[in-house]
């Protein structure tokens, strides 16, 4: 895909495909039987549906940090170089209007999972601008629309594990052939939240799926300052089946979740599943330099050479789609995020709260 100096990571600039991490990448989807099935039953529809995904998702993120840097917003919660952990386990759910549609719970970088429900994107930039005609009529960026399927982040982290458990209880009591799922930052772990909500869903055998986001640091915290040991050990301490995907190979992740919903449909339970990924970037735009400052550079120079879109592009490549077939489902998708962009400003010009709607639909 097009680069752009001005708001991608430095390590995307030039970036090349490592023949050796594209290989990688494919002995990923080979050494797993279960998964490789899961995949090689993908028809190019659907593999290229994963791409268009990636692109919005990763476009949208960049239109966050045009606008900062234009000064239409002050900050922006990116997800730059972790799309393939939202994009993958969203495609493998049930996305299509329907009493049997899927419920996603994203973190607030975990922004593809709200279009990748059929969200527009123009409420999605909406709810940046604060706009009275987007999902939050104005109050929030915590981007969700349950219309969508989509539930809303908390702001608390970790808060929204034991709430996704309860849609999934419904699930259950209702008889509905439904799957919850929700992404928790490595960080997020720590929260008492987080445990009493898995332990719930263990106990109760819900259908639901947990995605720890280990993207190696937490706000200013480094995952190696943690006390909490392997995360691959977690699935066994809860009593729930588990697994670890590889976090910036999207086809990995969809296979991954794939399985887990299938397993909770079938009245298996829950699944804690483990994605290993990197951010590129700061806890948000604002501190991004603060953020290469924990680091070596070599960290970010390794993980930017597996940049979770270009190594798709490589692997499909060599499946046998051309070049000219991704450039013009690129062309569509920037088209389209740039349509959104302008549809929004235009909110922020007409459709700003009313004071008074302050107090609307407001409960104590």
């Amino acid at each position: 895909m097009k680069r752009f100096a001005a708001y991608d990571p430095p390590e995307y600039h030039n970036w090349t495909a490592d023949p050796a991490l594209v290989k990688a990448c494919r002995e990923c989807i080979t050494a797993n039987p279960r998964r490789e099935e899961v995949i090689r039953g993908l028809g190019q529809e659907q593999l290229l549906d994963l791409y268009a995904g990636l692109l919005r998702n990763r476009l949208h993120d960049i239109m966050l940090k045009r606008w900062v840097k234009s000064g239409i917003i002050s900050k922006a919660w990116l997800g730059v170089g972790e799309e393939a952990t939202t994009i993958g386990p969203v495609h493998a759910l049930r996305r299509k209007p329907g009493p049997d549609r899927d419920v996603v719970a994203p973190m607030i970088r975990n922004s593809g999972a709200c279009h990748e429900m059929g969200m527009p994107v123009a409420d999605i930039f909406r709810s940046y601008l604060g706009t009275a005609d987007g999902p939050s009529k104005g109050r929030d960026l915590h981007v969700g629309d349950l219309g969508y399927g989509v539930l809303p982040p908390i702001s608390h982290v970790g808060d929204v594990v034991p709430v996704i458990s309860g849609i999934a209880l419904s699930f259950k009591q209702r008889g509905e052939d439904r799957v919850g799922i929700t992404w928790i930052g490595d960080g997020s772990t720590k929260t008492a939240a987080f445990h009493e909500g898995i332990n719930f869903a263990a106990v109760l055998r819900l259908p639901v799926i947990f995605i720890i986001q280990n993207n190696q640091v937490a706000l200013g915290t480094r995952l190696s300052q943690h006390a909490a040991g392997s995360f691959e050990d977690w699935p066994a301490m809860y009593g729930v089946a588990g697994g670890t995907f590889d976090g910036n190979n999207v086809l990995d992740a969809y296979a991954a979740t794939k399985l887990a919903a299938d397993h909770a449909r079938a009245g298996n339970g829950p699944t804690l599943l483990i994605a290993e990924t990197f951010r590129m970037g700061g806890h948000a735009t604002h501190d991004e330099r603060e953020a290469r400052s924990m680091f070596d550079a070599e960290l970010f120079a390794g993980w930017g050479r597996r940049d979770p879109v270009g190594l798709y592009e490589a692997w499909l490549e060599e499946e046998g789609i051309g070049r000219e077939v991704m450039e013009e489902i690129e062309a569509r998708v920037s088209a389209e995020v740039e349509a959104a962009a302008e549809e929004a400003i235009a909110s922020r010009e007409n459709a700003m709260p009313r004071p008074e709607s302050a107090v609307e639909d407001v409960y104590a």
